[in-house]
């Protein structure tokens, strides 16, 4: 069984409603208002069950739209995630105002299937408004379009009408399951002993019962309790349902609404969208929009106001497109290729459609970034351009969280990422992917920085990790720890927290040879008793000699006061085990009498050689410790 969207659209009074009853058995008109005024004011609903004509079974759930144009909001409400369009015009009217609008809005929306159905065909003759009906649908995509004669007074042309749908049906892609599941609410409601529960039509994922949820943009997190889908109780539904969704721990109104997204997990929400707005040229004496004007967005159920501003005109006429920024009052959760309606600000007409091609708030001035981004609505369903252009404009990103707000999955996106990656189109890692020519030239600069530290300070090993990220302007943990492995798998080696080009060795500059000698020779005048760091680096040449010295393993820093030569600590060290070794267990008193040094250096050293595994502390006395290897454990 394949599950899919169809909605009605049409002039009011055109027998939508009194059609989708006639193929269902159930009266989309719920509403007691929509009873007694005779049309559809709110969206209805049904359930279509179909065999294809190769033995497939189609679920069909049918949202059925209001005509009048009053509530055209409530139609577009209804019309934004379905697969199939119902077009209705009725054989007495033929094609009207509202006729004209719906079919302008499902083409803004990129509906790309449709079928016409003529009702009330026992009470005119057809041939004309078939020829009308063609005539209005000849420069559009729906040219050739079927058109069923049907009357659902006598019932003919339905068994038609249903052997279309299905014909049809038959072309159509599965409704895609990319692990983002989205439902937009078009109903909020509480049930006595049940709590709230919010409908909608399920696109992008599948939910099930016991999932967590949340209510975007704002609405708090909750766990799914019970699932339906046309009043059956299932386990888990996937996308092209229509699907209500059990959610006590919500409050209608202050936590979960119509308008709102049901997802499963927390997406940032946008108040400014970038789109590529296009204007009907069957619009009649349209008034250009002005940049700067406002008008209301409609997205999924809900609409916000919105400033529209141009890229680079200053308006728009009909029959045109032009990149533009929608300037949110509030914000909406909208995906990277999502369609939006724009209506005028007094709600009478609309205006344009959009396609969005970015979510994310840019300098709108930045006119070569915005050409750039307006590429994806060339194609907005290539996802290697989506995925190029994204890294394009950003120069450097993290893989997992690429165009979290698309219509693609992350394992699409991972495999886009592979294929530009061995076209050497992209630097690609775990953690970071990069335009090439960015991140060649990061590692670059990187590598030139390393360079110059090696001139400034031949005396150093290398460069500090903290110092190289914070002269390459902070990049993230993440790109930074990239870069450093990138530059180790060629000329690059990192040893600790210092990163070095292979072939630098440390050497003393001239004018700190006197500040090492200086130092070696106050070591070696006292070498168990040596004078503190203090003395040993009174200025700035032999605090950097002296980091050099220890550096090369020259002189051993055994605690932050004191520091030995090499040979004096090995001396010291083989009087210590040696002294254990035949008197046994000594007190630090014994030890320091026998090294003839002052306390001052005697208990950093047994503390340093506790530290490298020479001895082990027990009480006030040192023992040896083994089997451990006497040797010390050089620096």
């Amino acid at each position: 069984m394949t599950n899919f969207i169809l909605a009605t659209a049409g002039h009011v009074d055109h027998g939508k409603s009194s059609l989708v009853k006639a193929l269902t058995g159930t009266d989309p008109d719920r509403l007691p208002e929509e009873k007694a005024r005779g049309i559809t004011i709110d969206l209805g609903f049904a359930e279509l069950n179909l065999d294809g004509q190769r033995g497939e079974k189609f679920h069909i759930g049918i949202v059925d739209v209001p005509g009048h144009e009053d509530f055209v909001r409530n139609m577009i409400a209804g019309v934004g995630s379905i697969d199939l369009a119902l077009l209705v015009v009725a054989a007495d009217e033929g094609w009207m105002p509202q006729t004209e609008e719906h079919l302008q809005i499902l083409i803004y929306l990129g509906v790309k299937h449709l079928i016409v159905a003529l009702t009330k065909t026992d009470l005119e003759k057809i041939d004309k408004i078939i020829e009308q009906i063609r005539e209005k649908l000849g420069d559009t995509e729906f040219a050739n379009a079927k058109i069923v004669a049907t009357s659902v007074r006598s019932g003919a042309g339905l068994d038609d009408l249903k052997s279309a749908l299905a014909e049809e049906l038959a072309t159509l892609p599965l409704p895609r399951d990319i692990g983002k599941p989205r439902l937009f609410v078009d109903r909020a409601f509480t049930l006595r002993g049940i709590g709230t529960v919010t409908t909608g039509t399920l696109t992008g994922g599948t939910l099930r019962r016991g999932d967590s949820i949340f209510a975007q943009p704002n609405g708090p997190s909750a766990h799914i309790r019970s699932l339906q889908t046309h009043g059956r109780a299932v386990d888990a539904i996937g996308p092209g349902t229509r699907t209500a969704i059990n959610l006590p721990d919500l409050k209608i109104g202050s936590d979960v609404k119509r308008g709102d997204v049901i997802t499963n997990q927390r997406f940032e929400s946008s108040a400014t969208l970038d789109v590529l707005l296009t204007r009907s040229a069957r619009l009649q004496r349209a008034v250009p929009i002005k940049s700067g004007s406002s008008a209301y967005v409609h997205h999924g159920t809900t609409r916000s106001v919105a400033k529209i501003i141009f890229a680079e005109a200053q308006s728009l006429a009909a029959g045109k497109s032009a990149v533009a920024q929608l300037r949110l009052n509030a914000p909406l959760l909208v995906f990277v290729g999502d369609r939006v309606i724009v209506r005028d600000a007094s709600e009478q007409r609309t205006i344009a459609g959009g396609l969005v091609f970015n979510v994310d708030s840019t300098d709108f001035r930045q006119s070569r970034a915005s050409a750039l981004l307006a590429t994806r609505a060339v194609a907005p369903n290539d996802i290697d351009l989506a995925v190029w252009v994204e890294i394009a404009h950003r120069g450097v990103i993290e893989p997992s969280r690429l165009l979290e707000r698309s219509p693609f999955s992350a394992d699409e996106i991972a495999k886009a990422l592979r294929r530009l990656s061995d076209h050497g189109e992209i630097f690609l890692s775990e953690n970071v992917g990069a335009k090439m020519l960015v991140w060649l030239d990061l590692r670059e600069r990187a590598a030139r920085l390393v360079d110059a530290a090696h001139k400034t300070h031949p005396e150093l090993r290398g460069v500090e990790l903290s110092e190289l990220r914070a002269a390459l302007n902070s990049i993230s943990p993440a790109v930074f720890d990239t870069l450093i492995v990138d530059l180790c798998q060629s000329d690059f080696d990192r040893k600790g927290s210092i990163v070095a080009r292979r072939s630098h060795t440390a050497s003393l500059p001239p004018d700190l040879r006197f500040a090492a000698e200086k130092i070696r020779f106050a070591l070696a005048q006292k070498p168990f008793d040596p004078p503190g760091r203090k003395e040993l680096a009174q200025d700035r040449h032999q605090h950097k000699a002296l980091r050099f010295l220890v550096e090369q393993g020259e002189i051993v820093e055994i605690s932050e006061e004191i520091a030995l030569l090499r040979q004096s600590l090995d001396q010291m060290q083989a009087t210590v085990s040696n002294f254990i070794s035949t008197n046994g267990p000594a007190t630090a008193s014994q030890l320091r009498e026998k090294l003839g040094t002052s306390r001052r250096v005697a208990i950093p050293l047994l503390e340093y050689l506790d530290r490298i595994g020479v001895t082990q502390r027990s009480g006030d006395l040192r023992q040896l410790r083994e089997p451990k290897s006497t040797v010390i454990a050089r620096s």
